[in-house]
């Protein structure tokens, strides 16, 4: 038999270096992007303006900053053209532009069918 020699290593703790926190990286980059995302207002399309005007629909600014909170949220899911449902109106929005398609009394939506749109947004 062959004579072998063994050698006796210290064994060497290793400490890996802390990892960062993903999901804590992830959520506070889609905050960031969401925050970014919501600071860019709604357009109302003429088309939209005449309508509100027409309708005589008010919508108030905190109606509106929700509503455009709530669509880009829908955006960074996919939707491109969500319906928005709100009390007094039913608004048809371009997510990708964040224009205001057009807008009819809820009353008058409810006679409706809605194509080219796809996702929903009730408030």
């Amino acid at each position: 038999m062959r004579n072998m020699a063994i050698q006796h290593l210290p064994l060497q703790v290793t400490i890996p270096a802390p990892k960062k926190n993903i999901a804590k990286t992830a959520d506070s980059s889609f905050i960031a992007h969401l925050e970014r995302a919501s600071a860019q207002q709604l357009k109302l399309s003429k088309h939209a303006s005449e309508r509100l005007a027409q309708r005589q629909i008010t919508i108030t600014e905190g109606e509106w900053h929700n509503v455009s909170t709530k669509v880009q949220e829908a955006s960074l899911k996919g939707v491109k053209n969500p319906l928005v449902l709100m009390e007094q109106a039913a608004l048809i929005i371009s997510a990708k532009n964040s224009t205001v398609i057009t807008a009819m009394d809820r009353t008058e939506a409810k006679a409706q069918i809605f194509t080219n749109i796809d996702g929903t947004i009730v408030l």
